[in-house]
């Protein structure tokens, strides 16, 4: 269903965080990386699906799906990835 192109290899090279590794097991989903306004943005897959065009990377038990927009830049998987929203002040 997903591509495996010889990319898919490069990708082995990214390294994935170990914070981010404990983020994606502790939610136990998939993820993907694609672009945002402010950059890479690492979404669950039931929020931003995976393309037939994503490559892949293992992650755990789990894969992180990569735009192949993303692809070509990506070097680690880190934090900064993650967005987080802080609660309202009330």
């Amino acid at each position: 269903m997903y591509t495996f192109t010889e990319e898919s290899t490069l990708l082995n090279d990214v390294i994935i965080a170990p914070e981010v590794l404990d983020y994606i097991n502790k939610r136990s989903c998939d993820f993907r990386i694609c672009t945002s306004c402010g950059g890479p943005i690492l979404l669950p897959t039931r929020v931003k699906p995976p393309k037939k065009s994503d490559l892949l990377v293992q992650a755990g038990n789990h894969t992180v799906y990569i735009s192949i927009h993303q692809a070509r830049y990506l070097h680690a998987i880190g934090m900064d990835m993650i967005p987080f929203f802080d609660e309202p002040y009330g």
